[in-house]
């Protein structure tokens, strides 16, 4: 089992960074906020859960590890696997999603792209007894408590190398788009990245 990594960034893309340790460039999957803190060339640590399939081995990074824990958690209800537990986690602080299932908030869990309300209400079923402890005032998206969705979008973009500028234009251009409730962080920063993806 990797725990943890830490070594220096030697590249990031839209879902994952390269972190070289001890020679060996490690290929770590992370959620957009987490990938937001990294930046090329300088060392980051990130705790890590290593997923075993027949045919791959994926590991996936977390800035804490909190995150981490709870990521396993997640995978522990019917229906979920490491891709959607991260969904969860790139859409929801850790202390949010604890405080959405110890109160059945299905209409928070449901906001992660791949949780319908059945989805949501197994969640809450499952997990309910084992979540552990929710701080009081928990509450939040991942990508909003630290401010609001454009400078998460804004950070993600200069993290994985476009220019302030260059960020800027296109959190600008999403904002346009956006009619009415306003979609996951993941979401929006993904259209920003094809918006940017002629002119890089």
């Amino acid at each position: 089992m990797i725990a943890s990594v830490r070594g220096t960034v030697t590249a990031t893309g839209p879902d994952q960074a390269v972190i070289e340790v001890g020679g060996v460039g490690l290929a770590v999957h992370c959620a957009p906020g987490t990938l937001a803190d990294l930046r090329v060339g300088q060392p980051a640590r990130l705790a890590t859960s290593l997923v075993v399939r027949e045919d791959s081995l994926t590991l996936y990074g977390f800035a804490d590890d909190d995150a981490k824990q709870l990521f396993e958690l997640l995978q522990t209800a019917s229906g979920v696997g490491p891709r959607l537990a991260q969904a969860v986690l790139a859409v929801h602080t850790p202390d949010a999603v604890r405080k959405a299932i110890a109160n059945a908030d299905t209409a928070a869990l449901t906001r992660v792209p791949g949780i319908g309300k059945k989805g949501a209400e197994r969640l809450v079923l499952e997990l309910r007894d084992r979540i552990g402890p929710v701080p009081v005032g928990a509450d939040g998206a991942a990508g909003v408590t630290g401010g609001a969705w454009p400078d998460q979008v804004r950070q993600a973009l200069v993290g994985l190398g476009w220019t302030a500028a260059q960020a800027e234009q296109a959190v600008a251009a999403v904002a346009e788009s956006v009619d009415g409730e306003t979609p996951p962080v993941p979401v929006l920063l993904k259209q920003a990245i094809r918006l940017l993806g002629r002119t890089r």
